[in-house]
């Protein structure tokens, strides 16, 4: 049996694909998450005694240390932190209100900084890792998405400074995914796969738009002991896109 991992907004999207990767690698996890009803379903897709599921609302610093708490009783200790927890409100700044724009950067950016503050103590203690899930629109943006551009950059400023902090026992590093098409890895009622065209994929120079699985891969060699040596950095997982020279 691995270590214990803790992952974030664990029962959809990418956050659920690296829960059910990591279990195939045997690695004891801990979904938080705070829909309910993708955490129903997950407690009826997995049955394993390595799995622990949570109802968490990362923004709310109670939930947070309840459950590191809980999760660590249940595997004794704890490796590694996934901050993957995130949503996203897009519309016009005229349009946007206080408490949407206090929402997603709650859950976003104040859930990484709760989660990984009472999380520390025990990674110190097993020389263990954070990894924090940003995002490209850190770094360009379509319009109308402030708030979630906003807490992403966060995630990569707040990622090099906590790496600093945090070491040597502790390494932290982000990944910055682009168009990472999880549409129909969803709770029943939201889930509807998108139907990807050919030029939605070609117009990445990898030849495909990317997938859950992706990250996953990438998280799981951060994970890894033997890659000690990285720490403080950002992966951009985009298939070339952030490096495409466009011109209309």
């Amino acid at each position: 049996m691995k270590p214990h991992i803790i992952i974030t907004g664990g029962a959809q999207g990418i956050g659920k694909i690296t829960t059910i990767e990591l279990l195939k690698q045997d690695y004891c996890i801990s979904v938080f998450d705070e829909d309910i009803e993708a955490l129903n379903e997950m407690r009826a897709e997995i049955n394993s005694e390595q799995c622990s599921i949570y109802h968490v609302n990362v923004a709310d610093e109670k939930n947070v240390t309840n459950a590191i708490s809980e999760s660590v009783k249940t595997f004794g200790s704890l490796y590694g932190l996934i901050n993957n927890a995130g949503i996203s409100i897009n519309k016009p700044i005229t349009e946007l209100t206080l408490n949407e724009w206090q929402k997603v950067i709650g859950t976003n950016l104040t859930g990484a900084f709760l989660c990984s503050k009472y999380a520390l103590p025990y990674l110190e203690k097993s020389k263990g890792c954070v990894i924090n899930l940003a995002s490209t629109r850190a770094f360009q943006s379509e319009p109308n998405t402030e708030a979630y551009s906003a807490s992403k950059g966060g995630i990569f400023a707040f990622t090099h400074a906590l790496a600093m902090s945090a070491a040597p026992n502790v390494r932290v590093n982000c990944i910055s995914p682009g168009w990472i098409d999880v549409s129909g890895v969803k709770k029943t009622s939201a889930a509807q796969q998108a139907n990807l065209s050919k030029s939605d994929h070609e117009q990445h120079p990898a030849g495909r738009v990317g997938n859950g699985e992706d990250i996953a891969r990438t998280i799981l060699f951060l994970l890894d002991k033997r890659n000690d040596f990285i720490t403080a950095q950002n992966f951009v997982i985009d298939g070339g896109m952030t490096r495409k020279m466009i011109y209309v």
